[in-house]
């Protein structure tokens, strides 16, 4: 292993180049044949262990070729704040993944390429997830979370084995629902909603290898573009109403209908709302019901860390149903979370194509080239993550956090592109986790296997989160 070390560095050497700008690059490690060979077929068996052996064999960055594309997986904090923020602008999404994907997300925010019309939509939609208005709809995520909360005292007993995932989803998607929609959407909501679940399962099967393209016209294909016209038309229905009835309402699709762009004077195109409510929709419920199934399931695991959390919700809330403003006094609440996002993140995958030639960290990126960032194996790197896979809430407290790169952590991405929705995402898993933990105690039932995570389109509990919820 050493003596192969060390030719590297002297192939490396010797094949250094000066790119443009004047600096001087050294190619990228590239694998030996047969470890570039099985990155097709580890994909499908183990494409986390796959990636992390070729991080542990090749370091930090290196060539990999997964479905016969070859791209360069970054590894390091500081890479993927060059990719991100430094150098942003040479960095597009014209990759691989967000073509795949590109019939579902249809030039959307989530996964638009770039450029202009890019730079538009987050004009336009980016006043709507500021702070302020976040916590508008702080009550919608409260009232959903205790009429769940209250459905389960009728439902299950101290000894049920409940699964979290299935409940918690459709908290997400009740919460997501009435954020955009607002409260009285009707029987058209809930056929919209079931349609929604129908919709994901199909594009979670998409993710699962051998990867058969959205354009063909299978069956499970035909009926997704079928949900997605009939979702549009919900969307046209409620923007028509509106318009026509003139009354306003406190809700995201109010927002965006009268959003306006503050450099170009213009909002969002009828077509464009049917795309961002989608891409929202996508969003609010798949990312944040992956993640409060691993809240259950980090807590229900840890009970010396529930304790401190228990005795934090009743100290800060006293009983009493958290308010927006209580979210940032749960301060161990939070760092709970974070940990959680740190091992499970949900969107734990990335991707970014190069525009011109690039130096990072001292290797030579061409034009047009894929880059693979895996947030997954960052957020394990043991350089800045010591004992990377033992959950441990005090790496966040304020000390550790200053301690570590900016980028080590990085849940919800970084630069002009991080996520849309990130403290709208943080507020809710924070008040989820915390009204159930006033009102419960989770347990993880003698003899469940351990949970592990299937990374398919965002990083779900394989088999999702069983748990007795035990009244407190």
């Amino acid at each position: 292993m050493t003596n192969r070390i060390i030719d590297d560095r002297r192939v490396r050497a010797a094949s250094r180049t000066v790119n443009s700008r004047g600096r001087t690059a050294e190619p990228v490690p590239r694998p030996r044949l047969w470890d570039e060979l099985r990155g097709t077929f580890a994909m499908r068996r183990d494409q986390v262990g796959f990636l992390n052996q070729m991080i542990a064999d090749y370091g930090d960055i290196v060539w990999i070729r997964v479905l016969g594309i070859r791209m360069a997986m970054l590894n390091h904090p500081d890479y993927f704040e060059h990719v991100l923020v430094r150098n942003h602008e040479n960095y597009d999404k014209n990759t691989f993944l967000f073509r795949a994907i590109a019939p579902i997300l249809r030039g959307g925010l989530i996964g638009n390429v770039g450029g202009e019309p890019w730079r538009h939509q987050r004009r336009t939609m980016q006043p709507s997830f500021h702070r302020p208005q976040v916590a508008g709809f702080a009550e919608n995520m409260t009232d959903e979370t205790s009429m769940m909360l209250r459905r389960w005292e009728r439902q299950y007993g101290p000894s049920d084995v409940v699964n979290v995932s299935t409940e918690l989803g459709q908290l997400a998607m009740r919460i997501v629902f009435r954020s955009l929609f607002g409260a009285k959407v009707g029987a058209r909501g809930k056929v919209i909603e079931d349609m929604f679940f129908e919709a994901n399962q199909i594009a979670c099967a998409f993710f699962r290898f051998p990867l058969i393209p959205l354009t063909w016209p299978t069956p499970s294909h035909r009926r997704l573009a079928e949900i997605i016209r009939t979702m549009d038309g919900f969307v046209a229905d409620i923007i028509a109403e509106r318009v026509a009835g003139g009354e306003q309402h406190d809700d995201l699709l109010d927002a965006m209908i009268y959003a306006v762009d503050d450099v170009t004077g213009t909002g969002l195109s009828e077509e464009q709302l049917h795309r961002e409510v989608l891409n929202l929709i996508i969003g609010g419920y798949e990312t944040t019901s992956n993640s409060v199934s691993w809240l259950m399931y980090t807590v229900g695991r840890h009970p010396e860390v529930q304790e401190r959390l228990h005795a934090e919700v009743d100290s800060v809330l006293g009983g009493r149903v958290p308010t927006f403003d209580d979210v940032f006094r749960l301060k161990y609440t939070r760092m709970i979370v974070d940990e959680t996002l740190r091992l499970y993140t949900p969107a734990w995958q990335t991707m970014r194509s190069s525009i011109e030639e690039d130096v990072i960290g001292g290797y030579r990126i061409p034009p047009k080239s894929d880059l693979y960032l895996n947030i997954y194996a960052l957020h394990r790197h043991p350089e800045f993550w010591p004992d990377p896979e033992v959950f441990d809430p005090d790496r966040f407290s304020p000390e550790e956090v200053a301690k570590r790169p900016r980028h080590a952590y990085i849940p919800f991405g970084s630069g002009p592109r991080v996520c849309i929705g990130k403290h709208f995402a943080l507020t809710e898993l924070t008040i989820i986790l915390a009204m159930i933990a006033q009102a419960y105690r989770v347990v993880i039932p003698d003899g469940h296997r351990e949970v592990r995570p299937e990374p398919l389109i965002t990083l779900h509990p394989a088999g999702g989160v069983h748990v007795r919820m035990v009244r407190r």
